[in-house]
């Protein structure tokens, strides 16, 4: 059996000694000017791609809903939901960031990435902290903060007019942010 085994084995390397020594063949240069156009084609559809993403503003859309409804979950001490949401708002804000990390100003360009991570770091972990602790007091006071830190990117980013504030009825109808025992 070890003798079958050692014969197969140096077999194996002398066939794979042979075709190494052989080089490549014609085939394997029109293999490599393939991949060659492959590499321009698969550019382009890159390329493309990006054409088809979302913009910042319909993310944000995501993150107005989810966060909006966070309001009404916390005040409703549905703190499971509340957790929910919160992580959807964090979710959709790193979506966002990943889609145009860098806006174009009028007078340069920003980097988006840092602010968020001040906002993951600062508001929003105080607004996890608050959810956590099933505080309604501490949530109210945290997701006002949040709110001014959202105010605060959107005036870094020449958009002052997009003001947030306590939503006034929540933006799905169909669920319901009372906790049910």
């Amino acid at each position: 059996m070890r003798r079958h085994k050692l014969i197969a084995t140096m077999a194996i390397g002398l066939i794979a000694t042979g075709i190494y020594a052989l080089g490549p063949t014609p085939a394997d240069a029109q293999d490599d000017d393939a991949d060659g156009h492959d590499v321009a084609a698969l550019a382009a559809d890159v390329e493309a791609l990006k054409r088809m993403l979302p913009s910042q503003s319909h993310t944000m859309a995501d993150v107005e809903f989810h966060f909006a409804n966070l309001w009404f979950a916390g005040e409703n001490e549905n703190w499971p939901l509340a957790t929910f949401y919160l992580n959807e708002t964090r979710s959709h804000l790193n979506w966002t960031v990943r889609l145009r990390p860098v806006r174009r100003l009028a007078n340069g360009e920003i980097d988006l990435r840092p602010i968020l991570e001040g906002i993951e770091s600062g508001a929003l972990a105080d607004l996890r902290a608050a959810v956590d602790a099933k505080d309604s007091t501490r949530f109210q006071g945290a997701y006002r903060g949040m709110m001014a830190q959202c105010h605060a990117c959107h005036v870094a980013s020449e958009k002052p007019f997009l003001e947030p504030h306590i939503p006034d009825f929540p933006p799905s109808p169909i669920i319901n942010s009372q906790l049910r025992q």
